[in-house]
């Protein structure tokens, strides 16, 4: 016997292949234990040093991305990101992946990836008041897409709508390289007060561990470790690992949580999200520098005959561990009492450094908490950055897209992109999501940035999620930027001055040295972009392995930004309000076709460069757009990135009805041969750090210039008719009949 715990012989090679441990990690393990170790606690490793939640490939690179700022409160680390808001209040955010669970079983994946991210959230202290989601799906034409994107869109909305808190925005592309693993990336936003912020630092020798929420059931059990490696034939056999969520039960626990928060009785709390209660006791306990004892006979479990190593590894939803002031576990009682919620004192907080788990009084593990904690497994795994070309040279292949191009009619072009399943409208998503619940929403989806006011004040934070994969693919580097420079950019363009973003870094399998140069490359893009922009990363979730068959997904590194509005009344919209305004352009435009979604929907090209982001021009033009929202000098404002120009002019017309009449005199010199050649680059190329606003040329163009602003004036807005000079005219409701029918049509 040593520690307790009876040695082994359990623990065959395959076993902890099973639990997706390496020879030599296990070995790791043998060697902190000075002994083998039990089943139990064989499956406490693996799911702790799995990469979902020890970050063992990613956490060198991470450490480089900026996280400070004067408004910081917390950064990574803990369950969600904190940052100032003023007047007392703080905003809490945090973006997390359910990519693995949502392909295997659509409904419950994203449902429960919604239960986890808001739990994250109000675990802090904070109200939650807005979701948003990133989502990738696989061609349309392949036979798992509809079936996965009805499923994900019914779970996202069946929880959100269920629990009471508004679903704003999102965004939802398709690709071939996600056919075999989608990506589900939700993002919960809510409001705290700043003097009233919880974290997860076990503390206080003899202080009581609770379990509160739901019973303990055996779905979910190792889903960390799951989420750690790529699929292969046969991914629906996983099932079992995919929680099942509750998302009434999930109300009660927010309400009950906030309640309590109210009181002083609250030393630290954690959700059970990743690995249950493995995770949440360990990272309390290691957080605290301290030891914890749990009795599992204790927990309250909702099936009969749970043995030691299902309790520890059970993922089921909507369940707390926290440690309380030893005078108030009766007031916490009654609370959760009152809520009809289960409440069970489970252990207490030991001075030993070691975690010990008890079944009916015999011990069944005996751990140190810092190798779980501290000590996982850091990988510098190699990695090679592959570029498709010199960043910001147009390649000899891009000047080949030119002359093929001129052959499209414009007027064609703009359907077909504004028609395509990425570009199309996404109505019959967002409608199943209740967006104005809690009648907070000042802007519903559709635009830019969602809006929601922070209630009683005439505030409001702006909330938006991006990435562009295709980028990332093409140019790791240079796609982060992107990434990061557009989620600034959408925040910007509704009037926002941006604070602070979450990330959801989603990637392949990190063992190839091409996809971990994708993780670095993009990582060191965003990091050049969060600096340049002042813009830091307070929270993120790394989701690798997305892969199937050996064949990963597009880089996508999904940012998701909040910016604060002091003045909700002085926000902008993407829509053109009136006729008779003129419409300008902010911004340089060379019209850069490579990877740009023109290239892909028309000419049926995925090749070239990305666009080069200039990171001073979008800080200067932003700032610049932001001082005529705040000044109230425009009337409407949209930024220009996906389908390039002419397709965000054809978006502004969608919302009021009112068109557009283009006299730009670069398109009027392309009725010239010569110059034919170009024009598909000037209206749907992806240049960066532009925007359309619309309102008096008078009042914008010296100020402009004044600024050193490069500013375009393209037309003025005009009743009904959307009209490019020379080229075409289409009247807005045909444009918006485009823009509605593919995705109805599709999941008819």
């Amino acid at each position: 016997m040593k520690h307790g715990v009876a040695p082994t012989s359990e623990i065959t090679p395959a076993v902890v292949a099973e639990h997706g441990l390496t020879a030599e990690e296990y070995d790791r393990i043998v060697a902190r234990l000075g002994r083998e170790p039990n089943r139990v606690e064989l499956g406490i490793f693996s799911v702790m040093w799995s990469e979902h939640c020890s970050y063992k490939s990613t956490r060198k690179w991470l450490k480089t991305l900026p996280t400070e700022a004067p408004h910081v409160i917390c950064g990574p680390g803990e369950n969600a990101g904190v940052i100032d808001i003023g007047d007392g209040q703080a905003a809490i955010f945090k973006m997390e992946s359910h990519n693995h669970p949502s392909y295997i079983e659509p409904f419950q994946g994203a449902a429960t990836g919604v239960g986890g991210i808001l739990r994250d959230v109000f675990t802090m202290g904070a109200r939650p008041i807005a979701n948003m989601n990133s989502l990738r799906f696989g061609a349309p034409n392949h036979p798992k897409t509809k079936h996965l994107l009805s499923g994900v869109v019914a779970g996202i909305g069946s929880y959100g709508n269920c629990v009471g808190v508004p679903t704003v925005g999102g965004e939802c592309t398709f690709h071939p390289s996600y056919n075999g693993n989608i990506l589900v990336n939700a993002m919960t936003v809510g409001i705290a007060d700043k003097n009233k912020i919880f974290y997860s630092r076990a503390a206080g020798v003899g202080n009581p561990v609770v379990y509160v929420g739901s019973k303990t059931g055996r779905d979910g059990i190792h889903g960390a470790t799951m989420a750690s490696a790529g699929f292969g034939e046969g991914a629906e056999e996983k099932r079992p690992t995919v929680q099942v969520g509750d998302p009434f039960t999930e109300k009660l626990l927010i309400e009950a949580c906030l309640e309590l928060m109210q009181t002083d009785a609250i030393v630290a709390i954690q959700d059970m999200g990743a690995a249950g209660l493995t995770s949440s006791s360990l990272e309390m306990a290691g957080k605290g520098d301290c030891g914890i004892e749990l009795e599992l006979d204790k927990v309250p479990m909702r099936e009969n005959g749970m043995t030691p190593y299902e309790i520890m590894l059970s993922e089921s939803q909507e369940r707390m561990l926290m440690v309380l002031k030893p005078e108030k576990e009766a007031l916490a009682r009654a609370i959760f009492d009152k809520w009809e919620l289960a409440f069970a004192a489970i252990g207490k907080i030991t001075d030993s450094g070691r975690m010990i788990l008890k079944m009916h009084g015999e011990i069944v593990a005996d751990l140190p908490v810092a190798p779980m904690s501290e000590d996982a497994p850091v990988y510098d795994r190699p990695y090679e950055i592959k570029r498709s070309a010199v960043s910001g040279q147009r390649s000899e292949e891009e000047e080949n897209f030119l002359p093929a191009a001129a052959n499209w009619p414009l007027a064609a072009s703009l359907l077909t992109l504004i028609s395509s399943p990425d570009l199309c409208s996404k109505r019959w998503i967002y409608e199943q999501y209740d967006h104005m619940v809690g009648n907070d929403t000042a802007q519903r989806p559709g635009g830019d940035a969602a809006i929601v006011r922070v209630h009683g004040t005439g505030k409001a934070l702006a909330i938006s999620t991006d990435c562009t994969p295709r980028y990332c693919f093409a140019d790791p580097i240079e796609g982060g930027k992107q990434a990061v420079a557009e989620s600034w950019r959408n925040l910007t363009a509704v009037g926002a001055t941006p604070l602070a973003i979450t990330n959801c870094l989603n990637f392949g399998n990190p063992e190839k040295p091409e996809i971990m140069g994708q993780l670095v490359g993009c990582i060191q893009g965003m990091a050049e972009a969060c600096k340049a922009l002042d813009y830091p990363v307070i929270s993120g979730n790394v989701s690798l392995y997305n892969e199937t068959n050996g064949k990963g997904i597009f880089p996508t590194p999904a940012i998701g930004g909040v910016g604060i509005l002091k003045d909700v009344s002085r926000r902008a919209g993407n829509a053109f309000t009136r006729a008779g305004e003129d419409i300008i352009l902010i911004g340089e435009t060379k019209g850069h076709l490579g990877r740009s979604l023109y290239l892909r929907e028309i000419l049926g090209k995925e090749e070239g460069t990305p666009p080069p982001v200039d990171l001073n021009a979008e800080r200067k033009n932003g700032d610049f757009v932001r001082g005529l929202i705040e000044e109230g000098k425009i009337s409407a404002c949209h930024d220009v990135s996906d389908g390039g120009l002419l397709v965000a002019l054809a978006e502004m017309t969608y919302g009021n009805g009112v068109g557009a009449q283009i006299l730009w005199d670069a398109i009027a010199s392309a009725q010239d041969p010569a110059h034919r050649s170009a024009l598909a680059g000037l209206l749907f190329g992806e240049d960066q750090a532009r925007y359309i606003v619309t309102g008096s040329a008078e009042t914008i163009l010296p100020a402009a210039e004044k600024a050193g602003v490069a500013i375009t004036h393209l037309g003025k807005t005009q009743a009904g008719m959307f009209e490019v000079q020379g080229q075409f005219k289409i009247s807005v409701a045909e444009l918006r009949a485009a823009h509605e029918k593919w995705l109805p049509g599709y999941m008819a």
